[in-house]
């Protein structure tokens, strides 16, 4: 029985200890107590001067009291002296334990302060699962879409450290304004840690590819945490994250619902590239709709265009430029038939300032009529391609770029890569418009390319290896660049370059000086992720802008237009683009194409501005051909 009364004490005792430092602290106080009381009791037993109860119970107390000092322990008997002694010096245990107990209870606090596991409480924030290179542009544009509002909040969880997140953060995106930045440690595919950062009462999610050798699994596995939480909220999540492989994207879907936009990493950066390589000075008008310091796309509501038609439209906003509409049900058309009637209840898709600068502007409705060139109808010409490098985007590269160029057109393709012959055999079967040739050799000296014609070439692409290193990836796709650039000083040829690199940082390495020498990186896709989580509509949108089956933007010769050297204002040149079906958003002057940072792009003018125009300069349209 004794025994079993022993095993009960001990398992007793072993839950109360178990309850943390207020445990501890608790049973010091206790055990300090009774031996005070006890050692001050036989203290007064011994006193030599004791005369009554009372003088003995008041001396128990003086001692209780006067534990932590050594008292007079040179009179009276050896005994009462070391009593004396034994109770200063069982006061000096209890004390440092009790500071110790203290000590390691702060720094336990404080240990759990830096994993970051307390509850974010927070409304109508942005919360990003996972960590990547791409959280930093992510959270830049975050930062930007929160300037004009008054308590902007992004909640970060991943498995990492707290402190080391925060630092990183401030030591790449630097000052964050009026959006507060918080950090919480956990694994982003368990739901209890997901509600860390409240993703209830969350506006939208961001979930971040990991990278790595399998990142869509992780993806598709947070998705998973976050809609089938057992915590999860009544209402639709807006949740937007990425797959670099287009074969996991219907996995993806399942995991994360149709409250999850998904865009394909790979597929959207080879069809960016198409278009920039074709398009110079595309790279800076995708720029400056996809980031938050120009101009984006906004949709609003506007009762004086009800009844109009689409083409009225285009002249209803002196600093906006209407490019669709978001119908009562639901769907977006881009560039829409200009004879399309507006609804009550459409919603005006437009390139603006800002959301609240998407507002209508009188017009008297005057045209420079003779400054209007007739429209023409132009043959299209064959197109001859160079592209150098091979990665595991090229394959649907190529066969994007079969979409969009004209019939007869020629593809030579030259990479260190032995393998990429076999898929390049594969993909010549199903392309209609182009011709594809491939040639094994080195793409990174001067000697090397010396050996091709470069100036019989109307767009080159400079694709970055899929090396282990992506560093130096970068450097070999970096001199490739530098050569061709020399090479056209050279010649005096310009040809379109569009150049890719992994890490965005190296661009800025590069001083890149012109505008077809748009780098395509992760950085375009983060920033394409912002404007999704921001509005969930715009998938439709830009889905519209990539796709060769919809319209595009296009950097059409000014002449093709209007009349060169003739004043007009933009109205103008809206009117003379409607008459070709197309919708003009903004131009380019030649003479400052190679002025950083906008390089001659003018996104969305003033209408009522005067412009005139001149050779080489362009006009920015939005057009299907």
């Amino acid at each position: 029985m004794a025994g079993q009364g022993r095993q009960r004490f001990r398992y007793w005792f072993d839950n109360t200890m178990s309850r943390g430092t207020p445990a501890l602290i608790g049973w010091l106080a206790a055990v300090s107590v009774v031996l005070v009381v006890a050692l001050s009791t036989l203290i007064s037993v011994f006193d030599t001067q004791r005369t009554t109860v009372g003088h003995a119970m008041g001396e128990v107390w003086k001692s209780t009291v006067s534990t932590f000092k050594l008292g007079d322990a040179t009179e009276g008997s050896f005994i009462y002296r070391g009593l004396v002694i034994a109770l200063a010096l069982s006061g000096l245990f209890f004390a440092s334990a009790l500071i110790s107990l203290l000590t390691s209870g702060v720094n336990k606090k404080i240990d759990e302060l830096r994993k970051g596991r307390s509850l974010v409480i927070e409304k109508n924030h942005t919360v990003l699962l996972g960590w990547s290179e791409q959280i930093f542009p992510i959270i830049s544009e975050l930062v930007q879409a929160n300037a004009s509002t008054r308590r902007g909040c992004v909640a970060i969880l991943a498995d990492r450290d707290r402190v080391e997140m925060e630092e990183e953060i401030r030591k790449v995106v630097g000052h964050t304004g009026r959006t507060r930045v918080v950090c919480r440690t956990g694994n982003p595919i368990d739901p209890a840690d997901i509600d860390l950062v409240s993703p209830q009462t969350a506006r939208s999610i961001i979930v971040l590819s990991p990278g790595g050798d399998n990142p869509d699994a992780q993806v598709t596995k947070t998705l998973m945490a976050i809609t089938n939480s057992p915590t999860r909220r009544q209402g639709r999540y807006h949740i937007v994250t990425t797959v670099a492989d287009w074969r996991n994207h219907a996995a993806a879907q399942l995991a994360g619902g149709d409250e999850t936009l998904i865009v394909d990493a790979d597929d959207i950066a080879a069809r960016i590239i198409v278009q920039t390589c074709r398009q110079s000075g595309l790279s800076v008008v995708l720029q400056d709709l996809l980031d938050f310091e120009g101009d984006e796309i906004y949709m609003s509501a506007e009762p004086s265009v009800t009844g109009k038609t689409f083409a009225e439209a285009l002249h209803a906003y002196a600093t906006s430029s209407v490019i669709g509409l978001h119908r009562a049900g639901g769907a977006v058309q881009v560039a829409p038939p200009m004879d399309t009637v507006i609804g009550a209840d459409d919603r005006i898709i437009a390139i603006s300032q800002d959301d609240d600068t998407v507002r209508t502007a009188p017009w008297g409705g005057v045209l420079v009529r003779d400054a209007i060139a007739p429209v023409t109808k132009r043959e299209p010409l064959p197109e001859r391609t160079l592209m150098l490098g091979w990665n595991r985007r090229a394959g649907n590269i190529v066969r994007q770029l079969d979409s969009y160029v004209n019939p007869d057109s020629t593809l030579d393709i030259v990479a260190d890569v032995p393998d990429a012959k076999i898929e390049i055999d594969r993909l010549a079967y199903g392309l209609d418009h182009l011709s594809v040739s491939f040639e094994l050799g080195d793409t990174d000296t001067r000697a090397a390319l010396d050996t091709y014609d470069l100036a019989g070439y109307d767009h080159v692409i400079v694709l970055c290896y899929d090396e282990e290193d992506a560093q130096y990836a970068d450097s070999r796709a970096l001199i490739t660049l530098l050569h061709l650039r020399h090479m056209q000083q050279e010649t005096g040829k310009r040809f379109q370059i569009a150049s890719e690199m992994s890490d965005d940082r190296n661009r800025r390495l590069a001083q890149v000086t012109q505008a077809d020498d748009f780098i395509v990186s992760d950085k375009l896709i983060s920033l394409l992720m912002v404007q999704l989580s921001e509005n969930r509509h715009l998938y439709e949108v830009f889905s519209d802008l990539f796709s060769p089956e919809g319209a595009e933007i296009y950097l059409k010769p000014a002449g093709q237009y209007v009349r060169l050297g003739v004043p007009m204002d933009f109205h103008t040149v809206v009117e003379a683009a409607r008459e070709h079906g197309h919708i003009a958003i903004g131009h380019r002057v030649a003479r400052h194409s190679t002025a950083p940072p906008n390089y001659g792009v003018v996104l969305n003018p003033d209408k009522t501005r005067q412009v005139e125009f001149g050779e080489g300069d362009r006009i920015i349209v939005l057009a299907e051909d």
